[in-house]
């Protein structure tokens, strides 16, 4: 849950707040009651009061908690916290744990923990939070906020900050959308990250090596609300446009490319479309050469007409091989896909700079290398199709029946159509795939 802050009246005193170490406590073990420690801490140095904040640093909880594994396991201890890799370097991981949070080496840690041992991140830190907030509650009988914070670096930014890995007792995220700055101008897409704002705030008198693990913030009691966990922090894969790394960026684009066969009516930009044929054009050609082309059916008129003519042909065709009616139907049923499509491409191969050899195999060879070279393109376009969240569906049916198409796009003669790609949302989410080892396609001599 979100909400805005408070207005100010005119002539209010301008805001202030403080952030202050809490010392004094020990070494955190296995099974210690954190609430208790911090709620001695807190009596015996500033005491808590209503609308206060605090700010534990994950390692003490995860001591506590017992999330302490030999340093020998660190490696398999990532391995069993990460769902995702997300880039890699080297012995370097980035990625996104069971927690959704996209960080190194799943959070996996040996700072300030004993020599030999790493620290994982607490299981579940929002209930790491409650658990914190209901002691203190018990033991001092006051209404604060905790949130656990962790480490993190940032893409594009050098260095680290202290982030919000759990929260209870406050408002995560300040939503001003639908209000106006000082000027008068619409907020449009401001939300503020207050856990993470206050959880930088802490870490300036925490710091890294002075043995202390909370901080307090006092007067910004407004910041205190219910319904709401730092889980609601992690963004959406959907609204993630940085959610691919490095080279697994170009491995996951791979994996993501499925066949489509159900789209929604939602259109497809063009724009989308035009980078992948800029994508699909950089793949290797033999001689130097550009054998693709890529037509674009951007209208449903164009589409209608080409499918119904290509579905014309296809009927007679079959009949002429004296198929059933049944058996046409069911064949002519194998387009739909490209009918269900708002968005058509059909690829073409021209074979300028052929080298003819007067020899028939070595001019089939030289012909193969033409059609490798169409493949390797189309893959870099379902690809970068793929990396714009585009589902497609390569279809064979145009290979069938060129001269119909030809006829009907208006194309040269020298271009020969290679399939039809579908393009579009997906109206379903993909089903699994299974599990392919590179294992089984590989000799090595």
């Amino acid at each position: 849950m979100t909400g805005p802050r408070p207005p100010r009246t005119a002539g209010a005193q301008a805001p202030s707040y403080e952030v202050l170490a809490l010392g004094g406590i020990p070494e955190v073990r296995p099974g210690d009651d954190l609430a208790a420690l911090i709620a001695a801490a807190a009596s015996a140095g500033p005491g808590l009061r209503d609308g206060d904040v605090l700010l534990v640093t994950s390692k003490i909880v995860s001591k506590a908690e017992g999330r302490i594994v030999r340093a020998e396991s660190r490696e398999e201890a990532i391995d069993a916290e990460t769902v995702r890799v997300v880039a890699r370097r080297g012995p370097l991981r980035i990625v996104e744990n069971r927690q959704g949070l996209v960080m190194a080496a799943a959070g996996v840690d040996a700072s300030n923990t004993e020599a030999g041992t790493v620290l994982l991140l607490p299981e579940d830190p929002d209930a790491s939070a409650a658990a914190i907030r209901a002691g203190l509650r018990e033991a001092l009988s006051v209404d604060v906020g905790v949130v656990v914070t962790d480490t993190f670096g940032r893409p594009w930014r050098t260095g680290l900050t202290d982030v919000a890995i759990g929260s209870a007792g406050v408002r995560v995220l300040d939503d001003l959308r639908g209000g106006t700055d000082t000027h008068g101008n619409p907020l449009s897409s401001t939300v503020v990250a207050t856990a993470d704002e206050l959880a930088a705030a802490g870490d300036l008198v925490k710091g890294k090596a002075d043995g202390l693990p909370v901080a307090l913030v006092r007067g910004l009691a407004h910041v205190l609300g219910e319904g709401s966990s730092a889980a609601d922090l992690v963004r959406l894969p959907a609204d993630d446009m940085f959610r691919l790394g490095t080279s697994e960026a170009v491995r996951e684009a791979v994996t993501q490319r499925r066949t489509v066969r159900a789209f929604t009516s939602e259109p497809v930009d063009p724009g989308a479309v035009r980078r992948a044929v800029a994508a699909a054009v950089t793949a290797p050609a033999p001689h130097h050469t550009t054998p693709w082309r890529f037509v674009l059916l951007e209208s449903e008129g164009a589409r209608l007409e080409l499918l119904d003519a290509m579905r014309d042909a296809w009927i007679r065709d079959l009949r002429r091989d004296g198929r059933s009616e049944e058996s046409v139907a069911k064949r002519i049923r194998r387009g739909d896909v490209l009918r269900a499509a708002p968005y058509l491409v059909v690829p073409c191969m021209v074979t300028e700079g052929m080298h003819g050899y007067g020899h028939a195999r070595r001019d089939a060879a030289e012909r193969e290398m033409f059609v490798a070279a169409m493949g390797a393109g189309v893959q870099n376009f379902l690809v970068a199709l793929a990396g714009e969240r585009l589902g497609s569906a390569w279809v064979s049916s145009t290979m069938f029946c060129r001269d119909v198409v030809r006829k009907v796009l208006g194309l040269p003669q020298e271009w020969d159509p290679m399939g039809a790609v579908a393009v579009g949302h997906a109206a379903l989410a993909p089903a699994e795939r299974a599990e392919r080892p590179a294992e089984d396609f590989i000799e090595v001599r």
